[in-house]
């Protein structure tokens, strides 16, 4: 989705200091949400999540749409999880229990979509890293242009990728994942394309995008979704036995030394200090 203002339909979600970090608009048969919190990378903290949950309440009532398009603003789709915020100091709770929460919150979100009466197209154009994954995971369809990266991060911070490795183990190919989840290493939309994570790479996002919507248009909107409820019932199932598990997994990592020196060093832009160094 191109980065032009949205019409007066802009989402007026109050959350994250009075800012609209999703726009919402309706055109095409589409309910399209953007991601709009450039300042850091869309990534994932607790005012995107509300507003993106508030987004996707409206789009599933939403009578002129038969299916969700979720895009974004600027060059990333989205960064993962907001590290200044997870690392921010002042509350009264331990590193453990905030990580604990902000993920049971990131599952309820990966939930929404999975679960959404309408099929959700993920449209990217930029990159993709760590929780950014999980959102493209989570969507029915996955559409990425030329401008695309994906990585999962996690490895790289001392952490591991808990929940979002449910969506992605539905999506991604057993031994391409592995390699991705245990090297964290960068790939482009082709190989992604390859390995299961995208429905398409293309060299156009927003007409491939157009084109796919335009799919949904002679089908009835009760089909669409008890075929969709059909087709996401084993993941819903999956993130429902293990996700309380897998926070607490989160949890336990986000109150190691090697996850503070991780995260330290990403916010400084350095190495830390237990990578190895190159030969």
């Amino acid at each position: 989705m191109s980065d032009q203002a949205m019409s007066d339909r802009t989402m007026s979600d109050q959350a994250g200091a009075g800012r609209s970090l999703v726009r919402y608009e309706v055109s095409g048969g589409a309910a399209r949400l953007t991601l709009d919190s450039q300042h850091n990378r869309n990534a994932i903290s607790t005012a995107l999540v509300e507003q993106l949950h508030a987004a996707l309440d409206r789009a599933a009532g939403e009578d002129a749409a038969r299916v969700v398009v979720l895009g974004h603003a600027g060059g990333t789709f989205c960064a993962g999880a907001d590290l200044s915020e997870a690392s921010a100091a002042g509350s009264e709770s331990t590193p453990e229990e905030q990580a604990a929460e902000r993920t049971r919150i990131f599952l309820n979100l990966l939930r929404a979509i999975v679960s959404h009466p309408k099929p959700v197209i993920a449209a990217v154009d930029g990159h993709v890293r760590a929780g950014g994954m999980g959102l493209v995971a989570a969507c029915d369809f996955a559409l990425a242009g030329p401008a695309s990266t994906f990585a999962l991060t996690e490895v790289r911070l001392g952490l591991a990728a808990a929940m979002i490795s449910v969506p992605l183990a539905a999506r991604v190919n057993s031994r391409d994942l592995t390699r991705a989840l245990l090297t964290g290493e960068k790939f482009d939309a082709a190989h992604a394309r390859a390995i299961g994570l995208l429905s398409e790479a293309v060299e156009d996002l927003d007409p491939a995008v157009d084109e796919l919507v335009a799919a949904f248009r002679p089908c009835s909107p009760q089909g669409l979704e008890e075929n969709k409820a059909l087709l996401s019932a084993p993941l819903l199932a999956e993130l429902d036995a293990r996700g309380e598990d897998l926070a607490g997994i989160t949890a336990r990592l986000f109150g190691t030394s090697e996850v503070a020196e991780g995260m330290t060093a990403f916010l400084e832009r350095r190495q830390p200090s237990w990578a190895a160094e190159s030969e």
